[in-house]
Order: structure tokens, then sequence, then C-alpha cells
């Protein structure tokens, strides 16, 4: 069955400023990814990894070139028409969790869907939180939870609205390996239940080959 293209980078590139003059972070990177793929992006420290995350994510804006994420040209949405897109169609983990400290787990699984305007958002967001395995811990305040389950939250939150991609920068990185290799588990069971696109950026090379596709990349670009 033909699957539709989800995101796709056309000559994609960032250039900061630095005192030695401009200093290029991605280069001229061409790709496409389908719908419902798992797609992990690997490469040394500095090899323009996250940044590439945040461009195709549209938390960032590239220098040249756009991308396009369910049909929409990023880069010709204001800031708040790339917000809206990015409520309804995207889902973002990161490494060091990002919850908000003065919100419960499950006020901070909510904020996505209520931003989003979406019914039942409370309904929604504790069945999510049931799924990752946090029924006990709701009512708890990120303060009050392990690193594993502040990630597992945070998995939630980026996955409740079943977001058309779900972006992953290290998810495990602060995480031992058996709380790692469950976040991993749910990043690959939410990916097949709710039919999300899952894209990660990972030094594990293990976690790497269990995805349908391998970019590699170094010094910005895709080798």
């Amino acid at each position: 069955m033909t699957r539709d293209i989800v995101l796709t980078a056309e000559n994609l590139t960032k250039q900061v400023s630095s005192p030695e003059g401009p200093l290029t972070i991605v280069r001229d990177i061409n790709f496409s990814i389908e719908s419902r793929a798992t797609v992990a992006i690997v490469g040394p420290s500095g090899a323009g990894k996250s940044t590439l995350l945040a461009l195709l994510a549209g938390l960032d804006l590239p220098s040249s070139g756009r991308v396009l994420l369910a049909g929409q040209d990023l880069g010709a949405l204001d800031e708040d028409g790339r917000a809206s897109l990015r409520a309804a169609r995207v889902g973002f983990v990161f490494q060091a969790f990002h919850l908000v400290p003065s919100l419960t787990a499950l006020e901070n699984v909510m904020l996505p869907l209520e931003l989003a305007g979406r019914p039942e958002a409370r309904r929604l967001a504790s069945e999510m939180l049931v799924r990752v395995g946090l029924a006990q811990r709701q009512g708890h305040y990120p303060r009050q939870l392990s690193g594993g389950e502040q990630q597992r939250a945070a998995l939630a939150r980026a996955s409740v609205g079943e977001p058309a991609v779900l972006f992953a920068d290290e998810p495990t990185g602060n995480l031992d390996s058996a709380t790692g290799a469950r976040i991993i588990e749910l990043c690959f069971e939410l990916n097949a239940h709710a039919n999300t696109t899952l894209v990660l950026v990972t030094h594990d090379r293990a976690l790497a080959d269990r995805c349908e596709r391998v970019l590699s990349m170094d010094a910005g670009a895709l080798t």
C-alpha cells in the first residue's frame, strides 16, 4: 500500500554567525519521509542532528531551503501559523523532558489538547497516562516523578494529540538503560497505535537499526 509523504526537506540549510564568521550547521539537506515511517538520524556530536530536528518541527527557521510538513510550507507561515500547525500535527520529546513544573502530570498532558481547543482534554490525557504506565501518578508534579516517569509523561504529552509526526531528540539520553529501553518501546508502540511517523535523533546504533530508515549526518550534511 502506498504511503503519503508527510515530511519533506528541500535544500535545507542553516547558518549562524560566529566570531570566526558564518557557521553552517545544516548544509543542503534533501529527503522525504512517508507517513507511519520510523526514521533515525545518527551522527557524531556537533553534526547538526538536533538543529535539523528543530528545523523539521518548525521550532527554528532555515537560512535557505524549505520544510513541507503535512503538505504545508513552514516558511510560508507566520509564527502563529507555525505554532498552530505544530499544535495540530507535531509532537516533540526532548532529552531534558521540559515538563511545566507547576502543573501535574495530567495537566502537562492536557496542555497541548487545551491549546488546540480539543474537547475532552482531561479524559484523553488520563487515558494516555494510563497507556504509558502512569495511572497512579497523574496528580503528581514533575519534581515528584523519577526521570523515567518524567520522560513517560513528556512522551504522553507529545503523543496525546495523535500527531502526524513525533520528533524525539535523544529521548533516552538522561535515563538508565532499562528505563530508556521502556521509553523506546513506548515510542514504537505509539507509532504503531496512532499511525504516527517517528523521527528520532540517537547515538544508540541498536535503536537506530530498529527504525525502517537511518539518515547519517556529519558536519551538517547527510552522508
